[in-house]
């Protein structure tokens, strides 16, 4: 399943590229995210805690940062399982200045196998974007506290 889109901060692009790339931000930012430790240069291991309908589950899994160039984009490499299933990811984050701040433009592909498969690209797609929603919210606020 593909998902775009994108996202305005009232921020300058250098203050959301850092916060973008600290894994202390991210692991505020991302909904259900209990742990984010590093295992390698931006590379982590998460675990995150998921309901979508009536199917919910803890994944363990792998994020990547790949292809950066510095304060414009990146690739975002995610892989995880759990008792639900397993879902790979793939996303491009870029960043570019926008009238009082930076927008973010999104764009990747979401993999799902198991019973999370099972409910539907109509049902996950929905999921997808209430998780971005909160996750660019919770990013909003790291932006904001770091800037503080």
């Amino acid at each position: 399943m593909d998902i775009a889109g994108t996202h305005q901060f009232a921020a300058p692009r250098a203050a959301v590229w850092e916060a973008m790339l600290d894994p202390a931000s991210l692991q505020a930012a991302m909904p259900g995210c209990e742990t984010m430790d590093p295992t390698g240069e931006d590379a982590y291991a998460i675990t995150i805690k998921v309901g979508i309908a009536a199917i919910k589950g803890t994944y363990s899994g792998t994020v990547r940062v790949a292809d950066q160039v510095e304060g414009e984009s990146y690739r975002l490499v995610v892989s995880g399982q759990g008792k639900p299933g397993k879902v790979n990811g793939d996303a491009t984050m870029t960043l570019s200045d926008a009238a009082g701040g930076t927008l973010v433009t999104y764009r990747g592909d979401v993999h799902a196998q198991g019973a999370i498969a099972r409910l539907g690209n109509r049902l996950i797609g929905g999921a997808a974007k209430l998780m971005i929603g909160q996750f660019f919210k919770g990013m909003e606020a790291e932006v904001t506290r770091r800037a503080g």
